[in-house]
Protein backbone atom coordinates (compact mmCIF):
# COMPACT_ATOMS: atom_id res chain seq x y z
CA UNK A 1 0.00 0.00 0.00
CA UNK A 2 1.54 3.09 -0.43
CA UNK A 3 2.12 5.90 1.66
CA UNK A 4 0.08 8.52 -0.23
CA UNK A 5 -3.14 6.19 0.14
CA UNK A 6 -2.36 5.48 4.54
CA UNK A 7 -2.17 9.15 4.70
CA UNK A 8 -5.36 9.65 3.16
CA UNK A 9 -6.77 6.85 5.52
CA UNK A 10 -5.54 8.56 8.22
CA UNK A 11 -7.19 11.98 7.18
CA UNK A 12 -10.55 9.52 6.64
CA UNK A 13 -10.07 8.43 10.27
CA UNK A 14 -9.01 11.88 11.53
CA UNK A 15 -12.15 13.07 9.90
CA UNK A 16 -14.73 10.46 11.10
CA UNK A 17 -12.95 11.24 14.73
CA UNK A 18 -13.92 14.99 14.50
CA UNK A 19 -17.43 14.59 13.55
CA UNK A 20 -17.89 11.66 16.46
CA UNK A 21 -16.25 14.21 18.91
CA UNK A 22 -18.53 16.90 17.58
CA UNK A 23 -21.71 14.80 16.91
CA UNK A 24 -21.09 11.54 18.45
CA UNK A 25 -23.79 12.38 21.28
CA UNK A 26 -26.45 12.21 19.27
CA UNK A 27 -25.95 8.28 18.56
CA UNK A 28 -26.21 7.63 22.59
CA UNK A 29 -29.87 8.85 21.98
CA UNK A 30 -30.58 5.51 19.92
CA UNK A 31 -27.69 3.67 21.60
CA UNK A 32 -26.58 4.59 25.20
CA UNK A 33 -23.65 2.26 25.55
CA UNK A 34 -22.27 4.59 23.01
CA UNK A 35 -21.47 7.15 25.71
CA UNK A 36 -18.44 4.64 26.70
CA UNK A 37 -16.67 5.51 23.78
CA UNK A 38 -17.93 9.31 23.10
CA UNK A 39 -17.57 10.80 26.54
CA UNK A 40 -13.55 9.87 26.36
CA UNK A 41 -13.27 10.79 22.53
CA UNK A 42 -15.41 14.43 23.09
CA UNK A 43 -12.33 14.86 26.68
CA UNK A 44 -9.31 14.01 24.29
CA UNK A 45 -10.80 16.54 21.50
CA UNK A 46 -11.43 19.09 24.47
CA UNK A 47 -8.05 18.56 25.42
CA UNK A 48 -6.49 19.01 22.23
CA UNK A 49 -8.67 21.82 21.15
CA UNK A 50 -8.45 23.78 24.94
CA UNK A 51 -4.24 23.13 25.32
CA UNK A 52 -4.08 24.29 21.92
CA UNK A 53 -2.55 20.88 21.27
CA UNK A 54 -1.43 19.12 17.75
CA UNK A 55 -3.49 15.55 17.37
CA UNK A 56 -1.01 12.88 16.82
CA UNK A 57 -2.85 11.91 13.49
CA UNK A 58 -1.80 14.97 12.25
CA UNK A 59 2.34 14.36 12.39
CA UNK A 60 1.78 10.71 10.86
CA UNK A 61 -0.27 12.22 7.95
CA UNK A 62 2.34 14.39 7.46
CA UNK A 63 5.09 12.02 8.06
CA UNK A 64 3.21 9.46 5.26
CA UNK A 65 2.78 12.32 3.04
CA UNK A 66 6.69 12.92 2.62
CA UNK A 67 7.89 9.52 3.04
CA UNK A 68 5.48 9.16 -0.63
CA UNK A 69 5.85 11.57 -3.37
CA UNK A 70 5.91 14.74 -1.21
CA UNK A 71 3.11 16.05 -2.74
CA UNK A 72 0.78 18.30 -1.04
CA UNK A 73 -2.89 18.16 -0.90
CA UNK A 74 -3.51 18.96 -4.37
CA UNK A 75 -5.99 16.43 -6.10
CA UNK A 76 -8.20 13.57 -5.22
CA UNK A 77 -11.70 13.84 -3.20
CA UNK A 78 -9.73 13.51 0.65
CA UNK A 79 -7.29 16.65 -0.02
CA UNK A 80 -10.04 18.61 -1.72
CA UNK A 81 -12.81 17.96 0.02
CA UNK A 82 -11.79 16.64 3.99
CA UNK A 83 -8.85 18.51 4.50
CA UNK A 84 -10.47 21.89 4.59
CA UNK A 85 -12.91 21.29 7.03
CA UNK A 86 -9.64 19.70 8.98
CA UNK A 87 -7.12 22.19 8.68
CA UNK A 88 -9.36 25.51 8.07
CA UNK A 89 -7.25 28.52 6.23
CA UNK A 90 -6.77 31.48 8.96
CA UNK A 91 -7.67 29.00 12.14
CA UNK A 92 -6.73 31.25 15.30
CA UNK A 93 -6.27 30.00 18.66
CA UNK A 94 -9.38 32.01 19.73
CA UNK A 95 -11.20 30.10 17.05
CA UNK A 96 -10.08 26.85 17.79
CA UNK A 97 -10.83 27.87 21.53
CA UNK A 98 -14.65 28.63 20.41
CA UNK A 99 -15.02 25.66 18.11
CA UNK A 100 -14.08 23.79 21.53
CA UNK A 101 -16.63 25.74 23.89
CA UNK A 102 -19.67 25.09 20.76
CA UNK A 103 -19.14 21.48 21.09
CA UNK A 104 -18.75 21.13 24.65
CA UNK A 105 -22.13 23.08 24.66
CA UNK A 106 -23.69 20.71 22.19
CA UNK A 107 -22.21 17.68 24.26
CA UNK A 108 -23.69 18.50 27.65
CA UNK A 109 -27.06 20.00 25.58
CA UNK A 110 -27.36 16.17 24.42
CA UNK A 111 -26.35 14.43 27.54
CA UNK A 112 -28.49 16.31 29.64
CA UNK A 113 -31.75 15.46 27.42
CA UNK A 114 -30.38 11.97 27.64
CA UNK A 115 -29.86 11.98 31.48
CA UNK A 116 -33.31 13.76 31.18
CA UNK A 117 -35.05 10.53 29.35
CA UNK A 118 -33.54 8.23 30.85
CA UNK A 119 -34.68 9.63 34.38
CA UNK A 120 -38.07 9.97 33.01
CA UNK A 121 -38.03 6.34 31.97
CA UNK A 122 -37.24 5.21 35.41
CA UNK A 123 -39.66 7.14 37.04
CA UNK A 124 -42.13 5.61 35.00
CA UNK A 125 -40.97 1.83 35.41
CA UNK A 126 -41.13 2.63 39.13
CA UNK A 127 -44.51 3.90 39.41
CA UNK A 128 -45.88 0.93 37.55
CA UNK A 129 -46.66 3.02 34.24
CA UNK A 130 -46.35 0.52 31.15
CA UNK A 131 -48.14 2.97 28.27
CA UNK A 132 -47.77 6.75 27.75
CA UNK A 133 -49.50 8.75 30.57
CA UNK A 134 -52.82 10.78 29.40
Amino acid sequence: MSYRILADLVVGVHFAFVVFVAIGGLLVLRWPWVAGLHLPAAAWGAVIEFAGWICPLTPLENWLRRRGDGAGYEGGFIEHYILPVLYPPGLTRELQIGLGMAVLLANLVIYLYVARRLARGNSRMRSGATGPQR
